[in-house]
């Protein structure tokens, strides 16, 4: 019996039910739900290879760039279900067999009220030039926390707004911006093509699902210099290593002009990383850089790099930065109840560092 889009429905509103991240589906096995951060098997049926490819064959009926799947693929998309939720998927082989990851995307775009997001986010969203950088690991929630600072410039400010997405997740209405959601393979051939035609769109602000190479590093800062704000990812763990894979995507020989460009123009890097809560929620600790004159001497290499964590520790509270490292907002959810210390510890730089700044307070 065909696996259906009634079927793939009923998955889907268990996984909503249930406040799933994720559902992992493969061959000859039950699916898993990702459920704060664990994956936990549901109570149905093993999916046969039939079924399979037809979960294969529903996913692809709306994407333009594959028609069928063959076992040397990994296929990468997104899929709109009416009116209960978008997803995007991951289509991959393993021993000639089939694996599907799906992560579900909620229709409505969050706000970043709604995301609990500090008010210094909003400030930055609104920036009118600049580099601004949202970094963490798979699944730190990069993309809601892009997409709601794309909403706060939304509802905020009359601009052209493009982003090159792979694939689009969340889809913007037209509020007081006019925002142009273009998808790579479909609208666009790759990211550096749609951000090189961005340019002579009249943007205001371009949004670059993730920057993965030097020549879209590259075109992203000669934006950013030309007078536009522009927001990309990058899978990294903090500023640091953040300003340090940038510089290092260059030749040896260009690093020095890329330190400068970065110190010029790189506004912002805001680092997120997902933390076990208590009561079974997830909790987003975040790293917060804005760019100060000591920050862009490290950058320029005028300073020592490695000064940075300490820069941002000294700006926290003050209306005029507002930065925080890891380990300062950690000790704040901590404080404030929304972790365990086992937790804390175990996410903090220095837990005697930690330790010390508890007995002291």
């Amino acid at each position: 019996m065909a696996f259906t889009l009634k079927n793939l429905t009923s998955l889907l509103n268990v996984a909503i039910q249930h406040k799933a991240s994720d559902i992992h589906i493969r061959t000859n096995e039950t699916p898993c739900l990702r459920l704060r951060g664990e994956l936990v098997p549901i109570q149905t049926k093993l999916f046969t290879k039939e079924d399979m490819l037809d979960i294969v064959k529903i996913l692809l009926a709306d994407n333009p760039t594959k028609v069928e799947f063959n076992f040397k693929d990994e296929i990468d998309g997104a899929y709109s279900l009416s009116d209960i939720c978008r997803i995007r998927y991951n289509i991959f082989s393993y021993f000639n067999q089939v694996g599907i990851v799906l992560r579900l995307i909620n229709t409505k775009v969050p706000t970043l009220t709604e995301l609990d997001m500090p008010k210094i986010i909003g400030r930055i969203a609104l920036q009118k030039r600049g580099l601004i950088l949202v970094t963490g690991a798979t699944g730190a929630g990069k993309s809601t926390t892009l997409a709601g600072m794309i909403d706060h410039i939304n509802e905020n400010r009359a601009s052209h707004i493009i982003s090159i997405e792979d694939p689009i997740e969340y889809l913007h209405p037209q509020k007081h911006s006019r925002v142009s959601q273009r998808e790579v393979g479909r609208d666009t051939e790759d990211f550096t093509a749609g951000l090189r035609a961005a340019l002579r769109q009249d943007p205001d602000v371009i949004s670059i699902g993730e920057m993965r190479d030097p020549i879209t590093a590259d075109i992203a800062l000669k934006a950013a210099e030309t007078g536009h704000t522009v927001f990309s990812t990058l899978h990294t763990t903090n500023t640091l290593t953040t300003i340090g894979r940038l510089i290092s995507m260059f030749p040896t020989h260009e690093q020095p002009e890329v330190r400068k460009r970065l110190a010029e123009n790189l506004y912002a890097i805001i680092g997120q990383r997902m933390l076990p809560g208590i009561g079974g929620r997830i909790v987003i600790a975040q790293e917060i850089m804005v760019t100060s004159t000591g920050i862009r001497d490290c950058i320029s290499g005028k300073d020592d790099l490695n000064r940075i964590p300490n820069i941002i520790s000294q700006g926290q509270g003050k209306s005029t930065n507002g930065g925080q490292t890891f380990d300062q907002h950690i000790m704040y959810l901590y404080q404030k109840g929304f972790i365990e210390k086992e937790v804390a510890l175990d996410a903090v730089s220095s837990q005697a560092d930690f330790i010390q700044k508890l007995i002291v307070e």
